[in-house]
């Protein structure tokens, strides 16, 4: 079976070889210092987009010279890309490739749109996504999809949660609104909680601990309400992720809780054999180390 290096790098000629070398690869001194300039070049691109907003530095001269160096130097190394990968097309569609062909584009889509450029040139932000690869990140990806699916066997539980979040939220809203509007009526003013849609709003501040203060209670009973809100608030705001880690505990090999004693358990698992390895899922059967049957 092929690697995924193996299918992407080019089998002829030998030039096509030693860009993908440089430009895919990191072990060669050649490759480190191509990923440290594309770095250095990402960070000061997404430098210029935040300080092309600052009003003190939006006409500085050096700005747009330099941001079409970089694009100048995007677009050469995304038809790098193309030439030196064995299908430039698969490439070109796949996520990397349109985030990288996303880089630059923005740049050349402001020369026919004029005035209304500057929400192209803010696309280029996504510069940033390209940190991921340079950085070789997505080697890290496996424990984003353990985490994934630990959300998704905890999915139920936590779309219970949001229910009962929901109608927390929608109950309180609703009372606060006509708490508020008894209390305006009677000291003659205008209440802030103008509808309940507006109240519901307010109460999903509250319970988050936000508190924006742009909507705020003026009635004795209507601050109870809040008290209370917010206190519900802290106390359910732990609860998804105490859904999420324990389902997440459930996927990592070697994870074992201590007993009474404060001894750790044994994996339900059992001791490889061959190995002596004993960090194993509950359900295994084999050895994850050496591939061997489990006791």
């Amino acid at each position: 079976m092929h690697s995924k290096r193996d299918r992407l790098r080019p089998e002829l000629p030998s030039w096509r070889q030693r860009i993908y070398d440089i430009i895919f690869e990191a072990d060669s001194p050649a490759g480190r210092w191509f990923d440290i300039l594309l770095l250095v070049a990402i960070l000061a691109s997404v430098a210029i987009v935040s300080l092309e907003t600052v009003p003190q530095w939006a006409d500085a001269s050096w700005l747009e010279p330099t941001e079409k160096a970089l694009t100048a130097l995007f677009t050469l190394e995304y038809f790098l890309r193309l030439i030196c990968v064995r299908r430039p097309l698969r490439y070109a569609l796949s996520f990397w490739g349109i985030i990288d062909l996303l880089s630059f584009l923005p740049s050349y889509l402001t020369l026919f749109v004029g005035g209304n450029s500057r929400s192209f040139v803010i696309l280029r932000s996504i510069r940033l996504l390209r940190v991921f690869r340079v950085l070789k990140l997505w080697r890290m990806m496996s424990e984003a999809d353990e985490l994934g699916a630990a959300v998704w066997r905890a999915r139920e539980k936590i779309i219970v949660f949001l229910c009962v979040v929901l109608v927390a939220v929608t109950i309180s809203g609703t009372l606060m609104y006509h708490v508020e509007a008894i209390g305006a009526d009677e000291e003659g003013r205008e209440s802030q909680f103008t509808s309940i849609p507006q109240a519901m709003y307010w109460a999903t501040v509250s319970l988050t601990t936000v508190g924006y203060g742009d909507v705020v209670p003026q009635t004795a009973l209507g601050k109870v309400i809040s008290t209370i809100l917010i206190l519900l608030g802290y106390s359910l705001i732990i609860v998804p992720s105490t859904f999420v880690s324990a389902e997440y505990s459930k996927t990592r090999p070697g994870d074992r809780t201590p007993d009474a004693s404060g001894v750790l358990e044994t994996n339900a698992a059992g001791v490889c054999e061959n190995c002596q390895n004993d960090d194993h899922r509950p359900d295994a059967r084999y050895c994850y180390g050496c591939g061997g049957a489990l006791p």
